[in-house]
């Protein structure tokens, strides 16, 4: 069966009819004479086939097809006539849809900021959240299935091909059985930790922050002695509880509090290298601690001008380390 094709012009003459029930009052509100109007009703209901109205010459009344369009009539219209403010909206990026992705520690304390003010501000743009690790969503990017992405990663890296804007710096903090020896001590450096068991997030996901642990422990004279492979920060220091080894994490992990588990900050010294002691014979390597980065990213020369208006509003929020 052909699919009739009506102009929006013969249903707003329709809607006129049926809700005045009058052809001359429809036509006058419709600033027309009532002939045309009644040809173009004609014509309707020939192109669909079906009676909209019974008319006498004292009445007019909807047929049964005639009542059950008048309220999706009505709600085509609405959507028709708000078409021109929803495309000056897009174009200004305040109504549309962003899609998001953000690692677990933007999610502790940032993220839910940042979301609710963008609602807030913008309810107009439909807001699709998920979690994914920086490899996914360099996969994302290239399918193009997301249009922005919060990543963490080693000081200074950065992917080719993306816009980046770094909001939060932080040091690593070693989590720790609460069992272990070491968690008692006031002090902990890298030397008294390298030869203990290490649960670590696989290198594929956050290359830069891997490579960096890596190197510290190189720096200390030892090989990590990987006890267990993890993907998200949560699982990570729930095998930390467990007993499985300790744990390099975010500052901001703190925040995910876990029985079991103690974190302790390291106490950076003023640049590594070999210190000697005043005999010659003895060697001291004093290693430093990595620190992190986080990240927002976009793809350059993106069209979406909904991301415009998100990076506007964290810098506006939390005046970023870039600025």
């Amino acid at each position: 069966m052909k699919t009739a094709h009506v102009e929006l012009r013969l249903w707003r003459q329709f809607l006129a009819v049926a809700e005045e029930l009058h052809f001359g009052n429809a036509a006058r509100r419709l600033a027309m004479t009532q002939p045309p109007l009644t040809q173009a009703i004609a014509q309707l209901e020939r192109t669909l086939g079906v009676r909209l109205f019974d008319r006498t010459q004292r009445s007019v009344q909807l047929t049964a097809a005639g009542r059950a369009l008048v309220a999706e009539v009505g709600d085509v219209l609405a959507r028709a006539e708000a078409l021109p403010a929803l495309a000056r909206a897009s174009a200004d990026g305040e109504a549309g849809r962003l899609r998001l992705a953000f690692v677990s520690t933007v999610g502790f304390d940032l993220l839910p900021r940042w979301v609710r003010a963008f609602r807030e501000r913008y309810p107009g743009v439909v807001l699709e959240l998920m979690e994914s690790t920086g490899d996914v969503q360099l996969q994302s990017f290239e399918r193009g299935t997301i249009d922005a992405g919060f990543v963490l990663h080693s000081p200074g890296f950065a992917p080719t091909g993306f816009e980046s804007l770094r909001i939060a710096q932080e040091p690593l903090v070693v989590a720790l059985p609460e069992q272990s020896a070491l968690a008692s001590r006031a002090a902990l450096s890298v030397n008294d930790l390298k030869n203990e068991p290490l649960v670590i997030f696989p290198r594929r996901i956050l290359p830069s922050l891997h490579d960096a642990i890596f190197a510290m422990y190189h720096a200390a004279g030892a090989l990590p002695r990987v006890a267990q492979e993890a993907i998200q920060m949560q699982t990570i220091v729930n095998l930390v509880s467990a007993g499985v080894g300790l744990a390099w994490v975010p500052e901001s992990v703190q925040q995910f509090q876990r029985p079991g588990v103690v974190y302790r900050r390291l106490v950076a010294p003023q640049g590594a290298g070999v210190r000697r002691s005043a005999s010659k014979s003895a060697v001291q390597t004093v290693v430093t601690v990595p620190g992190c980065e986080t990240s927002l990213l976009w793809k350059a020369g993106g069209s979406n001008p909904v991301v415009a208006r998100f990076v506007a509003l964290i810098r506006e929020m939390e005046a970023p380390l870039d600025q």
